[in-house]
C-alpha cells in the first residue's frame, strides 16, 4: 500500500466513507419504516416492499449483513487514512488521522446519512434493500457463523432472535393511532374509529332509556284510552305490559299499530295478537355484544332488565349506532330542554339526563364508573336523597340543585370552575 499514490488512496477512501453512509442510512430507514404502510404496500404488490417485508422478516440477519459492511468499510477506510496521514505528518498522522476520520465518519457517515433516512425512510429503504438483499446472498455463510455466535449470546438472556416482531395492536394503541391521523382522517371519520372502540367500554344501561321514562301501553287501560295513546305516540316501538313495566307482554310496532287501529272494532285481543315477543338484555351489557346480538337475533328493541331479572329500561339498535356516527334524528322539544345554556354561560340540566350525554355535549368529564344519571351522581356523592335546593362539588364542577320532585333531582344548575 506504501506504493499506491496518495491520490488514489485518497479516493479509494472517499468512497469508503460513503459505503459507510450507505450502511448506516439502510439501517435507520430499514428499521424507521411504518410498518403498516409497509403492509400496505406490499398488499399493493410493491416490489421494492416485498423486498424490505421480506429482509424483515429476520432482523437479525439484516443487522448481521449490515454491520458486517459497515464495520469493513470503516475499519479499512481507517488503516486507509492512517497510512495517507503517515506519509504526509509522518508518525504524528497517526493521531491526526484518528482525530480528522473520528470527525469525518460521525458527521458524514453517521449523523447526517442517519438522520436523513429517519427523516425519509422508504425513499433510503427501498433501493437500499435491493443492494442488500444481494450481499446477503453473497455473504451468506459469514453472516449465518456471525448470526449464529450472536443469537446464541442472545439466549442466555432469553431472547428468540429467530421470531419476528409481534406487530399486533392493542385497543389502547389503536386509539392512539386513530387520533394521531387527525390530519389524514376527516375529523367525522376519526369520531366514528374511536366511537366503535369506545363501545366495548360503554354497557347498554349508558344508553337506555329509563323506565320511568318508557312510554308504554297498559293492557289495563280501557281500549279507548288505549287508542288515544297509540295515535298521539311518536314512538315506533312501545311496550305492552300489565299493570305494570315489569309485567312486559310484547312490544307493539307503528307498522302493526296501524294495523291494529285500521281495525272495524278494536280490542284488547286484537292488540295482543299484534304485539311480538319482546327481547331481553342483561343491563351490564356491552355496547359492542349488544350491537352483535340485536344483528343476530334480527331485533330492533330490547327490554333492558338488571340480575332479578326487573326492568331498567328500553334501548333500541339506533340508540347503539347513535353512539357511533351520532345523532339520527334532531332532538324533540323535551329533549332540548335536557342541557340548556344560561346567561351566566351555567347549565340547566334535566337529572334524568345520562352522565356520558352531558359529557359528550359539554366535552366535560363528570365520572362515569357509577351512576348513570345526573341525579345519581348527586345522591351518590351527598349519600342521602335532598330535600330541598342545596349545592356541591363534583370535582372541578359545581351543582346546584334547583327543582325536586318525587324524590329525584328535577333540574340542576352545573358550571366548569376553571
Amino acid at each position: 500500500m506504501n506504493d499506491v499514490p496518495i491520490s488514489i488512496l485518497s479516493g479509494i477512501l472517499f468512497c469508503l466513507i460513503l459505503l459507510s453512509a450507505f450502511f448506516s442510512s439502510s439501517e435507520t430507514g430499514m428499521l424507521s419504516l411504518n410498518k403498516y404502510r409497509l403492509k400496505h404496500l406490499v398488499k399493493n404488490k410493491n416490489r421494492s416492499a416485498i423486498k424490505v417485508q421480506t429482509l424483515l422478516e429476520r432482523p437479525d440477519r439484516l443487522i448481521g449483513i449490515i454491520l458486517i459492511g459497515n464495520n469493513f468499510v470503516n475499519i479499512l477506510a481507517s488503516a486507509i487514512a492512517t497510512v495517507i496521514a503517515v506519509r504526509i505528518w509522518g508518525d504524528a498522522g497517526i493521531a491526526i488521522a484518528t482525530a480528522g476520520l473520528t470527525l469525518i465518519v460521525l458527521i458524514f457517515a453517521e449523523v447526517t446519512p442517519k438522520t436523513l433516512a429517519a427523516f425519509h425512510p422508504e425513499k433510503i429503504a427501498f433501493p437500499a434493500s435491493w443492494v442488500l438483499s444481494i450481499l446477503l446472498k453473497a455473504l451468506y455463510p459469514l453472516v449465518l457463523i456471525v448470526n449464529g455466535l450472536s443469537n446464541g449470546l442472545l439466549r442466555i438472556f432469553g431472547v428468540n432472535a429467530s421470531q419476528g416482531n409481534n406487530d399486533k395492536l392493542d385497543t389502547e394503541e389503536l386509539r392512539t393511532i386513530v387520533n394521531e391521523a387527525s390530519g389524514l382522517i376527516p375529523a367525522a371519520h376519526q369520531e366514528m374509529l374511536i366511537s366503535i372502540l369506545d363501545l366495548e367500554k360503554v354497557s347498554i344501561e349508558d344508553i337506555m332509556v329509563p323506565r320511568n321514562e318508557v312510554v308504554g301501553i297498559d293492557i289495563e287501560d280501557t281500549i279507548e284510552e288505549i287508542i288515544e295513546q297509540i295515535c298521539q305516540s311518536r314512538h315506533t316501538r312501545m311496550p305492552v305490559y300489565n299493570g305494570e313495566i315489569n309485567k312486559i307482554i310484547g312490544i307493539l310496532h307503528a307498522r302493526h299499530a296501524a294495523d291494529f287501529l285500521r281495525d272495524a272494532t278494536p280490542s284488547k285481543a286484537a292488540l295482543l295478537k299484534a304485539t311480538v315477543e319482546p327481547y331481553f338484555i342483561p343491563e351490564s351489557t356491552s355496547l359492542n355484544t349488544a350491537l352483535l346480538n340485536f344483528q343476530k337475533d334480527h331485533q330492533q328493541m330490547g327490554v333492558v332488565v338488571d340480575e332479578y331479572g326487573d326492568v331498567q329500561g328500553l334501548a333500541a339498535l339506533e340508540d347503539v349506532l347513535e353512539e357511533i356516527v351520532g345523532e339520527f334524528t334532531p332532538p324533540t322539544l323535551d329533549e332540548e330542554e335536557e342541557i340548556k345554556i344560561l346567561e351566566d354561560g351555567s347549565f340547566r340540566i334535566e337529572g334524568s339526563t345520562h352522565i356520558r350525554e352531558i359529557n359528550k355535549t359539554l366535552n366535560w368529564h363528570l365520572p362515569t364508573d357509577g351512576p348513570k344519571t345526573l341525579n345519581g351522581l348527586i345522591i351518590e356523592t351527598l349519600e342521602f336523597i335532598p330535600e330541598r335546593p342545596i349545592s356541591l362539588w363534583v370535582g372541578q364542577y359545581t351543582i346546584e340543585i334547583q327543582e325536586i320532585q318525587d324524590k329525584v333531582v328535577k333540574y340542576a344548575k352545573l358550571q366548569l370552575n376553571r
